[in-house]
């Protein structure tokens, strides 16, 4: 699948999609540009019973997919991450390494556990994960809701170590260090936030505990010497945080039976499909 319509597309595309065709693949376009809508519509339209996800930069190596296809289905996986391995010092841009290890890091420590590469965009899915994965990403972060997901599920998942090459010559990265580097931070926060809300506004709440406590010792000690409230103003700030801090725990409290709905839903969903290499279930 392609993003986005095939009049956009530039003339090297053209030809590799004719040649696509030609081998017998089925090739569709998505008009919305953006990897994230390119899943959605990939996950949508196509029934399969196993899925293998790459780049179409000619990075990941299309040898390792049969082993990554095959790991899945002899474990009975969910997905497989193809772990890359660059050895050509062209195949990451300067700083992209750095800012995997740092978000792999982050993710593992906000979910408590990751990937080796939570950024790799070369996975082997199951049926009942693609069809139990509303995806809401639009673009390069689908990659972390795609892992995020997996954990939150606790989904059965495994790693195969692949060869990452350097892009071809002419060829330009869509990724922006920067932009898509804070578009990831705010995925992973905001998914954090939906998935741990007691621990998110918990978090909030009691940082403003904490500054209402400092804020509160002094007033403490000079209401304890004399008698008396000179700041008055601290004191209905210190006040408002509390009360403030209290809503924020009890917001967190109500938000995580919500995300346990939701949670339940998804995996009655994931459970109503069949795992890699098992029959349809019959009507009882």
């Amino acid at each position: 699948m392609t993003a986005p319509g095939s009049a956009f597309l530039k003339p090297a595309t053209v030809a590799a999609i004719a040649a696509a065709r030609k081998a017998g693949a089925i090739v569709r376009a998505e008009r919305q540009q953006g990897k994230g809508h390119v899943v959605r519509r990939m996950f949508a339209d196509v029934d399969a019973d196993v899925y293998v996800m790459a780049d179409g930069d000619l990075t990941y190596d299309p040898a390792a997919a049969p082993a990554m296809v095959e790991l899945l289905l002899a474990d009975q996986l969910d997905m497989v991450v193809g772990t890359r391995r660059h050895e050509e010092k062209d195949a990451y841009r300067r700083g992209h390494a750095a800012g995997n290890r740092a978000f792999t890091g982050l993710l593992a420590g906000l979910f408590g556990r990751s990937f080796s590469d939570i950024f790799s965009g070369y996975r082997v899915f199951s049926r009942r994960f693609v069809k139990s994965f509303p995806v809401l990403s639009s673009g390069f972060e689908i990659e972390t809701e795609i892992s995020v997901h997996a954990l939150e599920l606790r989904m059965p998942v495994g790693e195969v170590e692949t060869a990452y090459a350097a892009r071809p010559e002419g060829s330009q990265s869509k990724l922006s260090t920067y932009s898509d580097g804070w578009r990831i931070l705010t995925t992973i926060v905001t998914l954090y936030r939906i998935e741990r809300p007691v621990l998110f506004y918990g978090s909030i709440g009691a940082l403003l505990v904490l500054a209402a406590i400092l804020l509160a010792v002094p007033l403490v000690m000079t209401y304890l010497a004399t008698g008396l409230v000179p700041r008055v103003p601290t004191a209905i700030l210190v006040t408002g945080m509390i009360i403030v801090a209290v809503l924020s725990f009890f917001s967190g409290l109500i938000l995580d039976t919500v995300t346990r709905g939701r949670r339940e839903v998804r995996r009655l969903a994931y459970l109503s499909v069949p795992g890699p290499g098992q029959p349809p279930s019959s009507p009882a």
